[in-house]
């Protein structure tokens, strides 16, 4: 299994470069060295995020943590959560558990969250805090974040929490222009990095609803992440994992070098490739006009074998995803996210044409 290339919602694909700076000597958490590296890092994000000045957090953590100190440490009066698959529920399910009041609204699967919806929620003046999925892998949707942005815009003090787990650094996400008071990511979906630390851009608005809270837990608790990073110098509360920084230090410095808006291209002309080969052969899953960047859920309309098939893929050094959940079998997916080319995956298709023989 060494060699097989990912060609699955994550983790993904990890240069062997990126991996080498992995095995980086330590250095101490607490010296001018590590400041230095996570102060680096912060201006990398924002440039990637977009973003002139919004604090940077990195977690050791999936983005899952951050999701749930996100919620936990915004939330004032109640949350509206809204999903369209089984990564955007969890929100709900990290609020309930937190003790956070917080409803659910979820969408037909397949199909997006509209802009109207969000503002027939917001005019009811009952949130506070709203959170949404901008790539959902278990649906393959990509949200319609520029036309919520709009309706956001109208609810000046609502918090807006946005998981850009499997989209950021594959898709264009300008947290300034778009008013995301939380952005969250991790590190092994389109930054193609190894498992293991979130991060996210946090808004003055979004600090400032912090201080407000107070403090609600430790090791995730937004307010403490941030005092930390202004008290301390670009440091945190607990021992983070360098072996990450020093990779995503030199990760950033990869997609510099690619160039950010080329990056984004690359993103898009591996998609069309697979959503067209994926509506020729089969079809695909999600509504038109609202599928991922990263990653093409395809509806199993021949009734294909997927282990079977990932059995022979195997063989040939390659792995696509199974459906998630409710969608196995009934689905299966291919990611096209990280550091992965137009060429990578049309070996993949190609190969899976071969396999399956189809004509």
């Amino acid at each position: 299994m060494n060699k097989v290339k990912l060609f699955i919602p994550g983790p993904t694909y990890v240069h062997p470069s990126v991996l080498e700076k992995m095995g980086t000597p330590m250095i101490g958490h607490r010296t001018p060295e590590a400041s230095e590296l996570q102060k680096n890092i912060s201006m990398k994000m924002r440039e990637l995020m977009f973003t002139e000045s919004n604090k940077i957090v990195l977690s050791t953590s999936s983005g899952t943590g951050l999701m749930e100190g996100a919620i936990r440490s915004a939330t004032q009066k109640r949350a509206i959560v809204f999903s369209v698959g089984a990564f955007g529920k969890r929100w709900h399910e990290l609020a309930v558990l937190n003790g956070i009041e917080a409803d659910l609204h979820e969408e037909e699967s397949g199909q997006p969250t509209m802009p109207e919806t969000v503002d027939r929620y917001l005019k009811t003046g009952k949130y506070d805090t709203v959170t949404i999925t901008h790539n959902e892998t278990s649906t393959g949707i990509m949200n319609p974040i520029e036309a919520i942005a709009d309706v956001i815009r109208k609810y000046p003090k609502v918090v807006w929490l946005v998981d850009c787990v499997s989209s950021l650094g594959g898709s264009k996400i300008e947290v300034d222009r778009l008013g995301i008071d939380v952005c969250i990511t991790s590190s092994q979906k389109a930054l193609a990095l190894p498992p293991g630390m979130a991060i996210a851009s946090v808004s003055a608005k979004a600090e400032e609803r912090f201080q407000k809270n107070g403090h609600r837990g430790y090791y995730l608790d937004f307010l403490t992440l941030c005092e930390y990073i202004d008290k301390k110098n670009y440091q945190y509360t607990c021992t983070p994992s360098l072996s990450h920084m020093f990779a995503l230090d030199f990760q950033l410095d990869r997609i510099m070098k690619e160039g950010i808006e080329n990056r984004f291209i690359r993103h898009i002309e591996m998609a069309e490739h697979v959503i067209n080969w994926a509506s020729h052969f089969f079809k695909v899953y999600p509504a038109p006009g609202f599928e991922s960047l990263t990653v093409t859920t395809i509806a199993n309309t021949r009734n294909i074998d997927i282990s079977a098939l990932n059995k022979e893929l195997v063989q040939k050094d390659m792995i696509i995803a199974n459906g998630y959940g409710e969608l196995k079998n009934k689905t299966f997916r291919i990611g096209h996210m990280g550091d992965l080319t137009l060429e990578d995956v049309t070996l993949l298709t190609d190969t899976i044409e071969s396999i399956l023989k189809l004509k």
